[in-house]
């Protein structure tokens, strides 16, 4: 999953990943695994320790810049936090509308609306427009926005063949090259067989429990 994705990242970055234990839950096999964390079903999940639950990748990921990351990946105030937050809601935005395309194109092609997907597909493209303008400002930059924005860029394309020729953006693609040369992009958190599966209680500076998604489980939403 992207959104589970980018939670490893930021993970990874803040230099959390021994505090962390990531483990699989399938929403639409066992979808009571996942309704137990949360009325939506949706994942990623955070757990801690004393049994709070964050849930949603981008309260997430803020959580854990704010708790343990000393908002080294999100500014406290200013034009710098907005930005940030703002361009992570596009970058999610973008990938929803790639799940939801996706999605609708499995169905038979008697039931799938091309109007639906003409739609979608134009915010993914104004999105990566949008994102290729401004990567040269966000060129050499860490934050929640360009993490969110390296996620989106890297997941469309595998689901869009309509965006498999993003090298045409060529400020995007350079900062998604320059994102992947960066160790979090390849690592990744520990992970158990079982889900819920926990290090026993340590404390606020112990394990969290982390609920990842595999690709694309618990975010694909249907057009009615």
């Amino acid at each position: 999953s992207p959104y589970g994705r980018k939670v490893r990242i930021v993970i990874h970055e803040l230099g959390r990943a021994d505090r962390v234990e990531l483990v699989d839950t399938f929403p639409r096999d066992r979808p009571e695994e996942a309704i137990a964390k949360g009325p939506l079903g949706k994942i990623p999940v955070l757990e801690t320790d004393s049994g709070v639950l964050v849930r949603d990748s981008a309260v997430i990921v803020e959580y854990l810049d704010r708790e343990h990351g000393g908002s080294r990946l999100l500014a406290s105030g200013g034009a710098d936090r907005w930005t940030a937050l703002t361009n992570m809601a596009d970058a999610d935005g973008a990938i929803e509308s790639t799940i939801l395309v996706r999605n609708e194109r499995l169905r038979p092609a008697e039931q799938q609306s091309p109007a639906w997907i003409d739609w979608h597909v134009g915010k993914v493209r104004r999105c990566l427009q949008q994102f290729d303008t401004m990567a040269g400002d966000r060129s050499g930059r860490s934050d929640l926005g360009v993490i969110a924005i390296g996620c989106a860029a890297a997941y469309v394309p595998t689901r869009l063949p309509e965006f498999e020729d993003l090298p045409k953006l060529s400020r995007l693609a350079g900062l998604l090259s320059e994102l992947r040369k960066r160790q979090s992009f390849h690592r990744r958190a520990k992970r158990r067989q079982r889900i819920f599966q926990f290090v026993g209680e340590v404390g606020r500076e112990g394990f969290d429990r982390f609920d990842a998604a595999v690709e694309g489980i618990g975010h694909a939403a249907q057009r009615p």
